[in-house]
């Protein structure tokens, strides 16, 4: 009982999203093309309009929470950060 009331009260706490969303969701691309040694700058906006879902009425809305953002070569090769994003 102890435990399950600890799980409970964590579960309370976390920030939970109104609607599923994907685990991994590709919200930007970009093709670079190197030749062997060189390297380049690559950037890549992320804001409202990467961040936005579908709320329950289908309304495009951000919710406050963390959001991680991957970025690599591949999406088995990544290196990530996690944003939050404030109410």
């Amino acid at each position: 009982m102890a435990s399950h009331r600890a799980l409970s009260e964590e579960r309370d706490r976390q920030l939970i999203a109104q609607v599923v969303q994907p685990v991994l969701a590709l919200r930007g691309f970009q093709r670079v093309h190197l030749e062997p040694g060189q390297s380049t700058l690559v950037s890549f906006d992320v804001g409202p309009k990467q961040l936005a879902i579908l709320d329950r009425q289908m309304k495009r809305t951000v919710e406050p929470g963390g959001v991680d953002v991957q970025i690599g070569p591949s999406s088995v090769e990544t290196q990530g950060e996690q944003l939050m994003v404030k109410p």
